[in-house]
């Protein structure tokens, strides 16, 4: 039921390619474009930005393209089921948004070569037609960190986090490394909600969190739950929007966000199929390429904060700083990026480990 999961050294074998070298189809005058969503659209999340994608690609070619999209697809059998019935239904490429479909997307490509699959956040591609794609979000939880660390009063510091995969765990790491260059002091509490979408065990989560004494929370989980759970400390607690922008909740306690902007890729990938330049690809973009976008920062953030994190970001979409970069070591103290190294993207995908100065163990 992950929607990510470990990348094994096989996996990441077969390379980060950002392109591949096959042309799939020749130019087509309509694409039927489906999706398939794990949660429902109206998650405020992860769910309902990758329909605000698909939504763009109507929008971008009109009535040249038919939308189509099935919600709350849970990832296994059904899912596989639901996209033999999409490909027996005359969709020409279908997007699978979940890392649990990565089994049955393959599985139903391996018998619809002539369909297109793209499959959100996995790495096997066993067919010519299947491609992969994902989003450098712990690009954006280094630019949360930057403001958690200035900002904390407790020097407590949260993490809602969904499952023990490297995603998660990336994006935990890098929240609290840049949190830590701003403020020495900070520690960092993690509590695994093992969901992404379930707005009470979310709610739960930052309630345990704030009786603790954290005073800012991120979230990796759908839900806008632990940003209404921030709310009722009045201005005690602040928070980020996930995968959403949830200004709704701005401009405190959700003060800025992590937002995941699928429509550029969506829209360039249907394009492919018109103009007949679409390949294969396995791409992962972050805040330089769009698909990862950071929030206004409100105006509960100081000014001179605001700035701050702003160039952060602006310094990681420029390719000038990294948001792991050593020295870093691991947990148990072991070294693991020397004096400024940066990590390698095989690291990062299989990132297994927190890095030292973090508490608590990782669930396995």
């Amino acid at each position: 039921m992950l929607r990510r999961n470990l990348l094994t050294s096989a996996a990441m074998s077969l390379g980060l390619a950002m392109t591949g070298s096959v042309a799939m189809a020749d130019a087509m005058d309509h694409v039927k474009a489906c999706f398939v969503y794990v949660g429902p659209i109206g998650d405020g999340g992860w769910t309902y930005q990758h329909h605000q994608g698909a939504l763009a690609v109507q929008e971008a070619y009109g009535d040249k393209v038919e939308v189509q999209w099935q919600e709350n697809v849970p990832e296994g059998a059904d899912a596989e089921r639901v996209l033999t019935q999409m490909a027996l239904g005359g969709c020409n490429i279908i997007f699978t948004t979940s890392f649990g479909y990565m089994d049955p997307t393959n599985a139903v490509a391996a018998k619809f070569p002539d369909v297109k699959f793209e499959h959100a956040t996995g790495f096997r591609r066993d067919s010519e037609n299947v491609s992969t794609y994902n989003a450098r979000f712990y690009e954006g939880r280094a630019v949360e960190g930057l403001i958690a660390g200035r900002m904390t009063k407790s020097n407590k510091i949260g993490y809602i986090a969904s499952f023990p995969i490297p995603e998660v765990i990336m994006g935990i790491n890098s929240y609290y490394l840049n949190a830590k260059k701003v403020n020495p002091d900070v520690e960092l509490s993690v509590v695994w909600a093992f969901t992404w979408f379930d707005p009470a065990k979310e709610a739960d989560a930052a309630k345990a969190m704030i009786e603790q004494g954290v005073d800012v929370i991120a979230a990796h989980t759908d839900s806008t739950a632990p940003l209404a759970e921030a709310a009722k400390s009045n201005g005690a607690v602040i928070g980020f929007g996930q995968a959403s922008d949830m200004t709704e909740y701005g401009p405190s306690p959700r003060v800025s966000s992590v937002i995941d902007n699928w429509a550029p890729y969506y829209v360039k990938r249907v394009g492919a199929l018109f103009d007949g330049t679409y390949e294969q690809v396995d791409a992962w973009e972050g805040i330089a390429g769009g698909e990862v976008g950071i929030g206004e920062i409100s105006d509960a953030v100081p000014a001179d904060v605001k700035a701050e994190a702003e160039a952060l970001r602006d310094a990681i979409a420029a390719g000038t700083v990294h948001p792991f970069t050593g020295p870093i070591n691991k947990q148990d103290g072991s070294a693991w990026l020397a004096e400024g190294q940066t990590a390698p993207d095989g690291d990062l995908l299989g990132m297994g480990f927190y890095v030292e100065g973090i508490t608590g163990d990782i669930p396995q």
